[in-house]
């Protein structure tokens, strides 16, 4: 059964989606099944992987109102055969609203995701830089929450807002939610002040943060555009390494490695 990671915080340009994408890359190389799920109306996940969002006749948003069958909505990555995408659209958006009236309406995202969990090893989400009814999806169907935090003034900022809603999650609606770790992103080792948030972040959360940080990288920058993880577009740049990294990481604190 797949380990559900979610990657989230409500502030935006932190590095979600390229965390999403990238690390779900990096476990596909290292061999683990792996399930990319688009939980953001932008769809840049999608994109990213070099789907067209306006080209998705079913995604996310269809297996949560409509009760579409995930495997149906599922899309294959041609380079990495470990990897996998549930898409998202602009309709995406919509869904906030739609589900304000439906029962259980912060579970449609788990219900959808149950029926595949089986055929994964990992399934990581990438969330929308909110903390609307979307996210809170996410966080009740996940077993742990990714938090990047990038290494540049304010970082710290909403990041106690985003704990406070993780807790009132684990108490209402996902007792089993756990934080898998802050992620330091962005990083720039040149700035005193990128060193100064590494120092702060990791006095303040100590264990709960990880050792892996990723770096401003081009290569990391310039993947999206050509619709590849880094790891496709350039192997051997700092921002595959960092990623890959970080999915030793992951796999080595869940007793996973092969």
């Amino acid at each position: 059964m797949g380990k559900i990671i979610a990657i989230a915080n409500q502030k935006g340009g932190v590095g979600k989606t390229t965390t999403a994408i990238n690390l779900a890359a990096s476990l596909a190389v290292l061999e683990y099944k792996t399930l990319l799920v688009d939980a953001d109306p932008q769809a840049n996940s999608t994109s990213g992987l070099g789907i067209n969002p306006k080209e998705v006749e079913t995604g996310i948003y269809e297996c949560m109102i409509d009760g579409a069958n995930p495997h149906e909505a599922v899309i294959g990555n041609e380079t990495l055969k470990f990897l996998n995408i549930l898409p998202s659209h602009i309709d995406l958006v919509g869904a906030e609203v739609e589900m304000v009236s439906i029962e259980r309406r912060e579970e449609k995202m788990r219900d959808a995701l149950q029926k595949i969990k089986n055929d994964y090893e990992f399934i990581i989400i990438d969330c929308s830089p909110s903390l609307g009814l979307i996210t809170i999806n996410a966080l009740t169907a996940a077993d742990s929450v990714i938090i990047p935090v990038q290494c540049e003034y304010f970082a710290l900022e909403g990041l106690g807002k985003l704990l406070n809603t993780i807790k009132i999650i684990q108490t209402r609606l996902n007792p089993r939610l756990e934080i898998e770790g802050i992620l330091l992103t962005l990083y720039d080792s040149r700035t005193s002040l990128g060193n100064q948030v590494v120092e702060e972040v990791r006095t303040h959360f100590k264990k709960m943060t990880f050792n892996t940080i990723i770096p401003r990288n081009v290569k990391l920058s310039e993947s999206p555009s050509f619709g590849i993880p880094v790891i496709v577009h350039d192997a051997e740049s700092k921002g595959a390494i960092s990623y890959l990294n970080l999915a030793h990481e992951i796999l080595d604190k869940n007793g996973l490695s092969k």
